[in-house]
C-alpha cells in the first residue's frame, strides 16, 4: 500500500508553546507521533522557529534595519533548530535531513525538478526533510507569512496527499463566535468566498503569520487539489487526533 503524504507546516508559535524558549517537548510531541503514523503516511515538514531558537542564545547588536538583524538570526537559529530536530528524531528511531528554500525556487522550472527529485530519494529513504526558508538570503519569510505560503507551494510541489497547517487556535473560528467570546470552529469549508468573510486578522505573538496568512496558503494548496487542515498543535497528539476526528479543526476540501 502506498503511504500518504502529508506536509506539515509548524510554525514558532507552535514550537515554542507560545512562550520565548522552543520547546523540546513539542518536538518529542512531533516525533512521537511521526513514529505512531509512520506504517501508513509519510511525512515533510515545513519548520519555522529558527529565529526563535537565536533569541535563546544571543541579543545582536545592530544599527542596521530590522530584516537584516532577523536574517542574522536566523542564520545563528537554524543549525540549533535543526540539531535539535535531529537529536530527538533520533531517540524516536527517526531520520531528518535540512533542506533550505527560496521562494525564487519555485519559479524556476529546473530547481522545482531538482525539489521534488531531492525529496523524494530523502523520503523514499525513510528521511524526515524539514524545510524552512532560507532566511539569509531571502526576506520573503519574514514578510510573507511564518512559511504558511512555502508550505502550500512545496506541498503542491511534492503532490502532497495531505497539507497540516499547525497553528495555536482550533483551526477557524466564525467571526461571531469570535465576537462574542466563544470561539466556534469552522469543521469543514467548501466554498471560499465564504471563508473570506469569516476571518478576523489577528498575527501571532512570535510568527508573522495569523489566519489570512493560513487562508491564502490553503487556497494555493486547493488549486493544487490538496485538502489543508488547520488544526491545534498546541495540543499533544494533534495529528494523530486529528486524523481519528477526536479535536475540532478545520478542513479545506
Amino acid at each position: 500500500m502506498k503511504k500518504k503524504r502529508i506536509l506539515l507546516k509548524i510554525g514558532s508559535n507552535t514550537l515554542t508553546k507560545e512562550t520565548d524558549n522552543l520547546s523540546r517537548g513539542k518536538i518529542e510531541d512531533l516525533a512521537n507521533q511521526i513514529a505512531k503514523l509512520q506504517k501508513d503516511y509519510e511525512f515533510v515538514i515545513v519548520s519555522s522557529g529558527a529565529i526563535a531558537v537565536a533569541k535563546q542564545f544571543v541579543k545582536l547588536e545592530s544599527k542596521q534595519e530590522d530584516v537584516f538583524v532577523k536574517q542574522a538570526l536566523a542564520s545563528i537559529g537554524q543549525p540549533h533548530l535543526i540539531r535539535i530536530y535531529q537529536e530527538i528524531f533520533r531517540e524516536y528511531g527517526l531520520l531528518t535531513s535540512q533542506c533550505l528554500l527560496s521562494y525564487s525556487d519555485f519559479e524556476k522550472e529546473e530547481s522545482k525538478v531538482n525539489i521534488v527529485n531531492t525529496i523524494n530519494v530523502l523520503v523514499n529513504n525513510n528521511y524526515i526533510p524539514i524545510i524552512n526558508e532560507n532566511d539569509t538570503v531571502a526576506t520573503d519569510e519574514i514578510k510573507f507569512g511564518d512559511n504558511d505560503k512555502l508550505g502550500a507551494l512545496t506541498a503542491s510541489l511534492i503532490e502532497a496527499d495531505l497539507f497540516i497547517i499547525a497553528t495555536n487556535t482550533n483551526g477557524i473560528y466564525t467571526k461571531a463566535s469570535m465576537e462574542n467570546g466563544t470561539p466556534e470552529t469552522i469543521a469543514l469549508v467548501e466554498n471560499f468566498e465564504d471563508l473570506k468573510n469569516e476571518v478576523v486578522n489577528s498575527k501571532s505573538s512570535h510568527g508573522s503569520g495569523g489566519m489570512q496568512s493560513k487562508i491564502e496558503a490553503a487556497s494555493v494548496a486547493k488549486n493544487a487539489n490538496i485538502e489543508t487542515w488547520i488544526v491545534n498543535g498546541l495540543e499533544d497528539n494533534f495529528i494523530k487526533n486529528a486524523i481519528e476526528n477526536k479535536v475540532p479543526f478545520t478542513k479545506v476540501k
